[in-house]
């Protein structure tokens, strides 16, 4: 399995207020905040690299395609150590790896900026070039990247005939109606949460109904609420969330959860186990700092304790 997307690094601030309480609803067209966080953390992290180091706990080795910077080398090693293949990796001579700036209030309300840096020469990697032989993959996953570059991974999944998953999440904001398209139609699986599944259909100028039937499965996340997988025709599976014992950070839950869907598709799988697989991971990454700093094969502490003895297959 192949995972494209970015790979950044993370610098995660805490607000102990709450950003509601700033805002001056009648001024809202210039703003100009500031807040003064109690604690800053620096992690690995990007939504590819994040993905394909949940996938690696699990027991598989994938394959992690995207861009990184010169300061990538102890990244790598990490990432390598921890079972994922960074073959795939693209290395700027120039650029830095990409930075995540976020900052989370006391609701867990998030005000994020992201800088490309290296993630904008993913779009010189050729995915054909790293496919060791026709079928030789079982899935690509196409995270959030340049924008050039997810259209081009697609385009080469759809070349080739390898079942892809499309997961745009944060570029669904940059793309135009052709662009969104290109990234859906003919998606195995299509992952959003509750928010990007609203903004994809304004982006593609299709209903829920007409994404339905471009793609194969639509997973949408919903947070504390568990998850929804829909397909065309069937009524809708929802399946609740895995309850953390504390929420530590937010971020990188999601990436989590599709860590866990993803190891079940691999696995052969049904839907609804992949999805509880995936909702235990996530929940796992919620009670630690930092988006790669949980421990995959922890998810035997879980509610759902019968996916144990599958990990160790």
């Amino acid at each position: 399995m192949a995972v494209t997307g970015s790979i950044a690094t993370d610098h995660l601030l805490t607000y102990p207020g709450r950003f509601t309480e700033q805002l001056v609803p009648d001024r809202l067209d210039h703003v100009s905040l500031s807040f003064l966080a109690d604690d800053l953390e620096v992690r690995h992290g990007g939504v590819a690299a994040n993905i394909a180091f949940g996938l690696a706990g699990l027991g598989l080795r994938p394959l992690l395609v995207g861009a990184a910077g010169r300061d990538f080398t102890d990244y790598a090693a990490r990432l390598t150590a921890a079972g994922v293949d960074t073959s795939g990796v693209r290395v700027s001579a120039e650029r830095h790896t990409a930075r995540f700036v976020c900052t989370t209030d006391r609701d867990q309300n998030q005000i994020a900026t992201f800088y490309a840096g290296a993630m904008a020469e993913a779009r010189a990697i050729d995915l054909a070039a790293l496919v060791p032989r026709p079928g030789g993959l079982l899935l690509v996953h196409i995270g959030a990247d340049d924008p050039a570059a997810m259209l081009r991974h697609t385009a080469t999944c759809r070349a080739l005939g390898i079942p892809f998953a499309a997961d745009p999440s944060q570029q669904l904001a940059r793309l135009d109606e052709t662009q969104a398209r290109q990234l859906v139609f003919g998606a195995s699986l299509l992952f959003t949460n509750a928010y990007e599944a609203g903004l994809l259909c304004k982006r593609t100028g299709w209903s829920e109904e007409e994404v339905l039937t471009r793609v194969g499965s639509w997973i949408t996340t919903l947070g504390a609420d568990g998850v929804t997988i829909a397909r065309a025709g069937r009524p809708p599976l929802r399946l609740p969330a895995v309850p953390a014992r504390r929420i530590a950070d937010p971020t990188g839950a999601g990436d989590a959860f599709r860590a866990g869907y993803l190891a079940g598709v691999a696995r052969g799988w049904p839907a609804d186990r992949s999805a509880r697989l995936g909702c235990a991971l996530a929940a796992l990454a919620l009670e630690s700092v930092g988006t790669q700093e949980y421990e995959p094969s922890r998810v035997r502490e879980t509610a759902y304790l019968p996916f144990g003895e599958y990990l160790t297959k």
